[in-house]
This record gives C-alpha cells, structure tokens and sequence, in this order.
C-alpha cells in the first residue's frame, strides 16, 4: 500500500505535518510525499529519518518525489533524554546588547563544559546568527556539535535574515520538528 501527499506549493511547516499525519494514519508500506522546493525535501526527509525510517528522494523536473519506507516493524519515536535550550536572540537577556553578547559568549562556553547534560540547542528568531559565519559563539557551537548535541536553527528564520547561505554548525530544522523536540524533551530552557 503506498499513500501519496501533494505538498507543492506549500510552506514550512505544512509538509512536514501532512508527512507525518500520513505516516502515524499508514500501516506498514510507503508514503510518497511530493515537495516543490529543496527546504521541504529536506524537513520532510529529516522527519522520516528521525523516525527512523528509510528515504529515497526522486527528482521529477521541478519536484522532489520523498519516499518513506514504513515496512517492518515500526521504528520508537525520537526520544531526547536530555535537556534542550531554546535560544531566541543573538543577546542574553534585555538591556544593553555589549552585555548581552558578552553573557552569550560566556553561556556558550559554560555548555561546553556540562558534558552530557544537554540534547539539544534550538535557534530561532535573531539567535540563528549564533550559528552562522562570524558568529562569536561558532567555536563553542561547533565543540557541542562534536560533542554529540544537536544544533538546529529555524529554516524560516534564517531566511528572514538573508542568512540560509551563511549557516556554519549544524542543521536547518522547522517547526514541526522543534516543537516535538521541545514537547519530548525532560527539561526545556529558554533564552
């Protein structure tokens, strides 16, 4: 049995969610997701893995043809065990941003230090220029990143700030895939 989802023309994070829809509501077999741009392929394809299911992606002219192979036992969804961070500005806290930065540099680096505790750093808004060139917290981000925590910044959000071709650690996610980070996570803290 294989279902097919038309999610051309459609924005972050609709084709993500009717994957994942088709994919809870399908027995064992495929679902085909069809995407128009290489965002979608990609948080579409994302979710599939991180369920832990296999991918093949077929370009067809303009459109991306995902498809999920759900046969088989059906894998456990994620599980983040550990704490994740939300950060939603390039500065710590309000007032003057000198100070901001400079506590941002300095929270940066005191996660590097907290081994194990940490699942995951989420940027969005501003806090997406954390995580591109020139960043001054790039050297901490990428020793988490080796570390094996998971460094996602907004796709959205990149692209509001011109910053998509920028991206220096980590990977784009969306917001289907960050509200279930959050929403599975033990412990969330926001910044």
């Amino acid at each position: 049995m294989q279902d097919i989802i038309d999610a051309r023309g459609l924005s972050c994070p609709e084709p993500v969610i009717l994957t994942k829809k088709a994919l809870d509501e399908a027995g064992n077999g495929f679902v085909t997701t069809v995407v128009d741009n290489t965002a979608a392929l990609e948080n579409v394809s994302r979710l599939a893995k991180g369920l832990g299911y296999s991918v093949e992606v077929e370009q067809r002219g303009e459109d991306y043809h995902v498809r999920i192979d759900k046969t088989g036992t059906r894998p456990d969804q994620m599980v983040y065990n550990r704490c994740v961070i939300l950060v939603t500005s390039q500065f710590l806290g309000q007032g003057d941003d000198a100070l901001g930065r400079t506590l941002m540099r300095s929270f940066h680096y005191t996660l590097t230090q907290m081994e194990g505790m940490i699942g995951s750093i989420i940027f969005m808004n501003s806090g997406v220029v954390l995580t591109t060139k020139g960043s001054e917290v790039l050297e901490h981000l990428l020793s988490l990143e080796k570390a094996g925590v998971g460094i996602w910044s907004c796709g959205t959000c990149l692209e509001f700030y011109n910053l998509k071709e920028q991206l220096a650690v980590g990977q784009i996610s969306n917001m289907y895939s960050i509200m279930e980070m959050l929403f599975a996570a033990p412990k969330v803290i926001s910044l």
